[in-house]
Parts: structure tokens; sequence; C-alpha cells
């Protein structure tokens, strides 16, 4: 510890980095863990990303991604300089937090929300202010209000699923004094958007990925877009050739597949609303999701955390969150309608156990 406290700086010393979910080797588990589709992605990305592999691989690639700002701004309806590209949208927070916030700046933020954003603030030596949402997950009032150089806000929001209007985004927006980041990763499950926002005003940036509703996870491309003049800042901050040729090949064999994307989000939506009646009819208490996951909140005879290792034991993972608001309740992603069958099956078993030894 006294060679780490010589060279580290004391701010990493002392924060927590993030936790990702488990990714267990064992092929057996039915993982509902990570969010994952769990739908094969398009058969264009796929060969697009073999081809991509072959003997030009030994090049670099194109250092701003331009084939897919280009294919993504034609889909979008936007100009290809109103779009930068990353290593998964986290890449892209990684790059705004840099781009906008000094030092000692201020980076605020709902919670519960995404927990990456405070480790982000403490990485960047800035201050997090953390504005608590109401038991509704509306927007709290306050988060207009903190100062902050850079807000931060999931929309929908995870791990709650829940979903703030675009209109109700455009009045914080009016209000801040600083940046305002709407993290989309999850937006192709839900209505609406807040697109429209880059060009209503000027300190919005929407971020979006491929890993949720292009099944492209293990790919890591993520996509950032703002008006031209904030994005050539970005550009400045990025690394030189943050994305990968196979990255970018898959990502616009992909983009350019929308009937694909739109057949597989259909399904998850469909199969959504069979895994929350299902968790309605078990007790649980599921807060109204735009995801491809259900925050579900365990019924009081049930502990949350017993369910959750209950459920590991019968080889299903979900994901449970040791921490305030979110200790009574599991975030299930939406599988296929097989693995929700299996997961309602073995929670019912697991619910008249917990009911019993709680009686």
């Amino acid at each position: 510890m006294g060679t780490q406290k010589k060279y580290v700086r004391n701010s990493i010393l002392r924060m927590e980095g993030y936790t990702p979910g488990l990714q267990p080797e064992d092929g057996e588990f039915i993982k509902l863990n990570t969010n994952e589709n769990p739908y094969a992605p398009s058969p264009q990305a796929v060969e697009a990303m073999r081809t991509a592999c072959g003997e030009s691989i030994r090049k670099y690639p194109q250092p701003l991604a331009d084939r897919f700002r280009t294919a993504a701004a034609e889909v979008l309806d936007l100009s290809p300089d109103e779009i930068i590209c990353g290593f998964g949208s986290d890449d892209l927070l990684t790059i705004a937090v840099r781009t906008f916030c000094d030092s000692g700046d201020s980076i605020a933020f709902p919670y519960p929300s995404y927990s990456l954003y405070g480790v982000l603030a403490d990485i960047q030596g800035a201050r997090s202010v953390v504005v608590n949402f109401p038991e509704d997950y509306s927007l709290p009032p306050e988060l207009a209000d903190t100062g902050a150089a850079l807000t931060l806000l999931a929309n929908p929001n995870a791990p709650s699923g829940t979903m703030i209007s675009p209109g109700e985004i455009k009045r914080l927006a009016g209000r801040l004094e600083g940046m305002l980041l709407i993290d989309e990763a999850y937006v192709d499950f839900a209505e609406e958007n807040c697109l429209g926002l880059i060009r209503e005003c000027d300190n919005v940036i929407v971020t979006r990925t491929l890993s949720k509703s292009y099944s492209l996870a293990g790919l890591r491309f993520g996509f950032a877009l703002s008006n031209s003049g904030v994005i050539g800042q970005m550009m400045k901050v990025k690394d030189s050739y943050n994305v990968s040729k196979p990255g970018v090949e898959g990502a616009v064999a992909a983009f350019e597949d929308q009937r694909w994307l739109e057949r597989n989000v259909g399904r998850i939506i469909n199969t959504r609303e069979k895994l929350v009646f299902g968790l309605q009819e078990l007790g649980f208490f599921c807060l109204p999701t735009h995801t491809n996951f259900v925050l579900a909140r365990a019924p009081e005879h049930a502990v949350a955390k017993n369910v959750f290792e209950a459920l590991w034991k019968n080889k299903i993972l979900v994901r449970y969150f040791d921490m305030p608001r979110l200790d009574d309740c599991l975030r299930i992603t939406v599988g296929t309608d097989g693995e929700i069958d299996l997961l309602l099956e073995a929670l019912g078993s697991i619910m008249k156990e917990e009911e019993l030894q709680n009686e």
C-alpha cells in the first residue's frame, strides 16, 4: 500500500471503481443480468466484421469512423459533423467529462442511476452532485439548480427503466448553466427520444450504443450526437483511433439493417410485457419500463438478496444492487420467451419457500 500511495493520485486511492455485472464462463447459466440482447445481430453486420478481419486489418481504421458517421447521418437525418464515435457509449461519457469538466468542477446526476457517472467524476477530480430521484422517478427539479459544468441523465434511466419526456428535458436544458448529456443507451426500446433537442438546445449531447438493441455488446461501439461545434471540441479529446476497423464495418452494416433492429426490438417488447405480468402475479412491484429490462421490487415477505442467490443456484443470473433504494429489488433483463418461462417457473418455487420461511 505504501508503494501505491507514492505513485497513485490520492483521488484514485480513495475512489471505488465501477463494478460490472458478472460474466461467468459457465455457459449453463441463463444470463439475465447485464441487459444483453438475447437475439443474434444482423447477419449483414456479422459478415461485415468477418470481412474486415481479413488482410486489411494490418492498417489503422478511419480516425473519425467516417463511414459510420455518414451511414448514421442518413438514417437519423443529421450531418456527419454532428456525430462522434467511441468504444461503446462509456467512451463517449469519458470524452464528455474530459471535454467539459476541469478538475474541481461539478458533475450532476440523479440517484439511483448508472453508477459509472460518479466513477468518471472521481477520475477527473470533479465533484459529484447527486440529486435523488423522487419515488416515481420523475425529473427532480433540483437537478436544474446545481451549477454543474456537466449534467448526466440516463433516459430511459438505468436501473429503473423509467423515462422522462423530451419536453421536460428541454425545459431542464434551458435552465442549466452547463452541458446536458442525455444517455440514451436503451432508447430503441422506448416510444420517444431526445434527438431533436440537439437542434433546439446548444448545450445538449445525446449518447447511444449498439450494445443493447443492435445485439453488439461485444463489439463495443457507441456514438454521440450534438451540434457540430460541440462535436468538434469532443473530437480533440478522443483517442486517435478509438474504434476498430471491424467495429466500424460491423456498426455500419448493423445500422443499415434497420428491419433486423425493428424485428428484434419488437420481440423483446412483447416478452417484456409477459415478464412484467408474470412478476406481478408473483407479488413483485414493477416500475413502468421503457428498456430491455425490468426493475422488480420483491414482495414484503421476501428478501431480494435471498431470491437473487436462490436464482443463482438455479443457474439463472439477474442483477442485485446492495445499495439504498435498490437493495429490495432485482433488475431482470428481458431474455427470450423460453428463458423468461424458466425464470418465472424458478421464481414461483423460490417465492413459495420465502413465504414459508417468513411466516
